[in-house]
């Protein structure tokens, strides 16, 4: 590999969605042969510190960031984790707080005579572009969202339609091809939206500076993803490269402070000893939860299914996220240990290793929120899902794993409606069993994964999709710079 001079920064936005894949990208960029700097607050540089590989090089730099002195934070909250979701707003309204220092950080490399080739920086941090620009610097966002979701998020952000029409139906006006939507399809937030709420206020201001970068990074795949990569193009009118899927690999994984109760060779030992495509992985994310009487259900059907499963559990909705979990409380009476004993099913506290999970042959199917890290863990694993969308664009990308994909089943939206076990239980079945439905579900989990395989295939003069798309995306900053350095001689 030759090592070049170059110096990329990466600003990921505090939540570990965001941060897990700007790291990943970090890596990746990095074994090209740049140098990487990745840039955030000290509680999230710390967790990064113990998450580099042991011969990375990325050079970690804080930002100074006290969230007590923000409206609406708590001590320490530095990353969405630790945030019920109502407060998520306000950890994003504080992070305009971080402009002055990150421009001095980049003006003390410019002034140092090592300007950086270009600025990567998430899509919730918009006022990057002006500051990279200000100082003359390559610019361009970085989405850990797929296209197709973001695209459904933005244009719902944009027009909130559904308060526009008295029917629980409706369309996008400026992405009619993503079809019709219904007003269960919304999260909380953009449902109670009037555009004077801090969310809105917090989009209209954000949004807009997406057109004023040099482009859109994406993790995701061309051949996938088209429908939701041409709104971008046709929308702002900027480049956009899919590079996906920007994934971590097994073995490695962001430090978030949690300990799991199972070591990865329990993990392993315990998927060995069941048949092929046989066992249902349960998560909801670093972020989601269910409510209590949708975990009462959800336990039910795992148990009536009579499948073997994995579940990653949280304190269900109304509680501390980060509590304690009071299995007694939540739970069917025995559960756990019922299901332990007889090796049919483990419930973990809080946290897995999904990729190494998703990764073994007996996982046959992944009932998720639907967070595209998650689809894409699963589906370059050719593993197909049951979606259960919370929050963001969830909802959207159940749509479209589901309509277009046809790799996915949805079988709840939200925590606010009720879920009876029995719908889970026949989901679990369709997805798992030996129909018709089942078999066409699992065979385009398949192809999709052989599709993301070859956006990322070297072989032979061949190079993928998302390979090509890297490429012309750093020769496009490479471009700008020897055009400023012509320019300034």
């Amino acid at each position: 590999m030759e090592q070049r001079e170059e110096t990329i920064v990466i600003f990921p936005f505090m939540a570990q969605g965001h941060i897990i894949p700007a790291l990943a990208l970090a890596l990746q960029v990095e074994q090209m042969g740049y140098k990487i700097t990745l840039v955030n607050t000290p509680l999230n540089i710390r967790n990064l510190k113990s998450s580099l590989p042991p011969a990375s090089t990325i050079n970690l730099l804080e930002l100074p960031f006290n969230s007590s002195d923000h409206c609406g934070l708590l001590p320490e909250s530095e990353n969405t984790d630790v945030l019920p979701y109502p407060l998520i707003v306000n950890l994003l309204h504080a992070s305009l707080s971080l402009r002055p220092t990150f421009h001095n950080l980049l003006s003390g490399l410019v002034r140092g005579g090592a300007p950086p080739l270009c600025i990567i920086a998430d899509i919730f941090l918009g006022w990057t572009v002006e500051v990279a620009h200000e100082l003359g610097l390559f610019h361009a966002f970085f989405s850990g969202a797929g296209g197709f979701g973001l695209a459904c998020y933005t244009s719902m952000w944009l027009h909130l339609p559904h308060r526009k029409t008295d029917s629980v139906e409706f369309t996008l006006p400026d992405f009619q091809e993503s079809g019709k939507f219904h007003i269960t399809q919304l999260s909380a937030t953009v449902l109670t939206a009037d555009g004077t709420d801090p969310w809105s206020k917090f989009q209209h201001g954000n949004i807009p500076f997406w057109g004023e970068s040099d482009g859109f990074l994406f993790n995701t795949v061309e051949e996938l993803d088209k429908t939701g990569l041409n709104y971008f193009r046709r929308k702002f009118g900027v480049s956009v490269w899919p590079v996906g899927p920007i994934l971590t690999s097994a073995g490695h994984t962001v430090s978030t402070g949690q300990e799991t109760k199972f070591s990865l060779e329990r993990y392993v030992e315990w998927l060995d000893e069941k048949p092929a495509k046989s066992v249902i992985y349960v998560s909801f994310g670093t972020q989601n939860t269910i409510s209590a009487s949708q975990m009462t259900q959800l336990a039910k059907a795992l148990e009536g299914c009579e499948q073997y499963f994995i579940w990653v559990v949280r304190p269900p909705l109304g509680f501390d996220i980060n509590a304690e979990f009071q299995a007694e409380e939540w739970l069917p009476e025995g559960f756990i240990q019922r299901n332990e004993e007889s090796k049919r099913g483990l419930v973990v506290v809080k946290w897995a290793p999904q990729v190494e999970i998703l990764s073994h042959g007996s996982v046959g199917v992944f009932l998720s929120h639907c967070g595209w890290n998650s689809v894409l863990e699963s589906l370059s694993r050719g593993v197909p899902l049951i979606g259960w969308p919370m929050a963001a664009e969830q909802f959207y990308n159940v749509k479209f794993l589901e309509e277009e994909v046809r790799v996915c089943l949805e079988v709840a939206r939200g925590t606010v409606f009720e879920v009876r076990c029995a719908d889970i239980e026949e989901k679990i079945r369709l997805v798992m069993g030996e129909g018709d439905r089942g078999k066409e579900i699992r065979r385009r989990a398949c192809e999709v994964k052989d599709m993301i395989k070859d956006a990322i295939r070297v072989k032979e003069g061949f190079k993928g999709s998302s390979v090509k798309a890297m490429e012309d995306f750093l020769n496009a900053a490479l471009l700008v710079k020897e055009k400023t350095r012509v320019a300034g001689l």
